[in-house]
C-alpha cells in the first residue's frame, strides 16, 4: 500500500497546475494613487492566488529607480514578488512562468500601457512583448510575445 501512495503523491506533484508556483506568493504593487488600470491589474493577480498589497506612491520614478528598472521599459505600475519586479501590465502567464523557472532576471516589463494587456481591457487582437531584464544589467530581450489568437 505504501508504494501505491508514493506513486499517487509523485504523480500529483507532476500534474500540479502551472499557477501553483505563484499560489500564495506575496506581491507588493506600487502605483499612482489616481490610476484605475493598476487596480484592475492587481485584482487579477489577487484573484489568481497572489497575496497582493497595494501601495499608493507619490513618486513612481523613485520606486522604479530604486529597483533598477531601465527607463526604456517603464510602464504604469511596478510590483515586486519573490525577488523579482514586474513592471507595467505583465500578464499572469509570464509571471507564473518566471516564478516557476526562476531565471537570472531582475524582472519582467511591459513598456507603456498596451491596449488589451491585463488591466487595460480585453482585446483578442492584443499584440505586445513582455521583456526580460537580466540581473547582470545585460540587454533586455523578449521573454514572451503576446499575439492575437
Amino acid at each position: 500500500m505504501r508504494r501505491r501512495q508514493f506513486i499517487c503523491m509523485a504523480a500529483s506533484v507532476v500534474f500540479v497546475p502551472r499557477a501553483a508556483a505563484a499560489k500564495g506568493a506575496k506581491m507588493i504593487v506600487h502605483k499612482d494613487p489616481y490610476c484605475g488600470c493598476c487596480g484592475a491589474w492587481a485584482s487579477a493577480y489577487e484573484a489568481s492566488g497572489f497575496k497582493v498589497t497595494t501601495r499608493n506612491e507619490d513618486d513612481m520614478d523613485a520606486v522604479k529607480s530604486g529597483l533598477g528598472v531601465p527607463a526604456s521599459v517603464h510602464g504604469c505600475h511596478t510590483a515586486t514578488v519573490d525577488g523579482y519586479y514586474l513592471e507595467g501590465h505583465v500578464p499572469l502567464e509570464a509571471a507564473e512562468k518566471l516564478l516557476r523557472e526562476r531565471p537570472a532576471l531582475a524582472g519582467l516589463a511591459v513598456a507603456g500601457m498596451p491596449r488589451g494587456s491585463l488591466g487595460m481591457g480585453e482585446d483578442p487582437g492584443a499584440s505586445y512583448d513582455v521583456m526580460a531584464v537580466p540581473r547582470d544589467g545585460g540587454q533586455t530581450y523578449v521573454y514572451l510575445a503576446i499575439r492575437p489568437k
